[in-house]
């Protein structure tokens, strides 16, 4: 069966002049209109389409790529706002609807908000939400520390930012750790730095000691690599470009170097770093 707000993979049912009819299961024949079929299409062929309700209230296949489908966060941009909400703009030609009743606070045109998006299983159609935590596990995180995650950074607080956990818990990142330029819906690596008594979770972008320096060893050469083999940063430069070219600290940058010193694969000149 195909599932609305999500990729399928569908076999071709028939091709006629309006496109090819897809195999949609309990959904009937899905319509994949003339201009997404591929050349040569025939019956029998598989194709992968995502299913979803069209402004004519039909379910209909496309082979354009939405910004995100049903069961995912995604921070998507307010286009429009009228008497039923607020409309997102997530790739397709029908906006995506946030009922007032899904706003976490009221919404603004041109403004971008980290939603879930889901199926209404009353009604076949698929809209999204800004009230997060309900969609956030409410049981205890079984993580370890170190353990590295994917995070999608939510809002910002008074001491960092907020993200979510491979898209299950709410974490921390800290403000005094963070080395790098980051925005709501942002994905990125990230590691489990503690989990509180209280069953908060604070994170870190990169892992502490040596584990911090090892992570970066392959960044660092990477760079030099593609200036040419130099880079002019060296012990004398400040953080705050350590920081703006590298996104880590003075501290792990100059640990790194002494670490590929050791193995011999830089050397160090008078204004600069250069690979061996």
């Amino acid at each position: 069966m195909a599932d609305i707000g999500k990729y399928n993979t569908l076999s071709v049912v028939a091709v006629t002049e309006k496109g090819a009819y897809l195999a949609g299961g309990e959904l009937g024949e899905i319509l994949l209109p003339n201009r997404f079929v591929p050349e040569n299409c025939k019956a029998e062929d598989k194709i992968t389409v995502f299913i979803y309700v069209d402004s004519a209230e039909r379910v209909i296949a496309t082979t354009d790529k939405p910004y995100g489908q049903v069961d995912e966060f995604v921070s998507l941009k307010v286009v429009q706002l009228n008497k039923m909400g607020a409309f997102l703009d997530w790739g397709l030609p029908k906006d995506l609807l946030v009922p007032f009743n899904q706003q976490h606070s009221a919404m603004e045109e041109g403004k971008y908000y980290l939603v879930r998006i889901f199926l209404d299983t009353t009604t076949d159609r698929i809209a999204a939400s800004s009230k997060l935590d309900k969609y956030i596990d409410i049981w205890p995180a079984d993580y370890q520390k170190w353990d590295k995650v994917k995070l999608m950074i939510g809002g910002k607080t008074d001491l960092g930012f907020k993200a979510i956990i491979n898209d299950k818990h709410w974490g921390l990142l800290y403000d005094n750790e963070i080395f790098q330029p980051l925005r709501v819906g942002k994905i990125v690596d990230g590691y489990i730095k503690n989990i509180r008594e209280d069953g908060r979770i604070d994170l870190s972008l990169s892992r502490s000691g040596e584990g911090k320096v090892n992570d970066f060893a392959d960044k660092l050469l990477a760079h030099i690599a593609e200036n040419d083999g130099f880079s002019p940063l060296h012990d004398k430069s400040s953080p705050e470009l350590i920081q703006r070219i590298l996104g880590v600290s003075k501290k792990t940058f100059k640990a790194t170097v002494g670490n590929l010193l050791k193995k011999d694969k830089i050397t160090i000149e008078k204004n600069g770093l250069r690979l061996k």
